[in-house]
């Protein structure tokens, strides 16, 4: 555990946040403006990974596991995330024949 703590602190901890900050940007322009429904998936578990990446520099440079035991509970949360979001998109699929996000207006009242 202590080769992987050093290999991570040879890069400078700036690298980690500005490379965390540009995945995170990416992600939520990504759901913000692409109206497929597996595209915002997709963008979705590209800002947890950004998350995941921070918490695993932090964790490393501070040299504190609490950091990497959250970067599991993300895992889990991302995990849970895929398997209900594919099965919205098949329901999605089968319902209205297509996975634009806009075609579910007819869900409202």
């Amino acid at each position: 555990m202590k080769e992987i703590s050093s290999a991570i602190q040879l890069i400078p901890l700036e690298h980690y946040i500005f490379l965390s900050v540009a995945l995170f940007c990416i992600g939520l322009m990504g759901v913000l403006f692409r109206r497929n429904t597996i595209i915002m998936l997709m963008c979705i578990e590209l800002m947890f990974n950004s998350v995941t990446l921070l918490c695993t520099a932090f964790s490393a440079y501070h040299s504190d596991p609490a950091g990497q035991v959250f970067v599991f509970f993300i895992m889990i949360v991302a995990a849970a995330e895929v398997a209900v979001g594919l099965s919205m998109v098949v329901m999605m699929k089968r319902n209205i024949d297509s996975v634009d996000i806009n075609l579910l207006n007819r869900l409202k009242w």
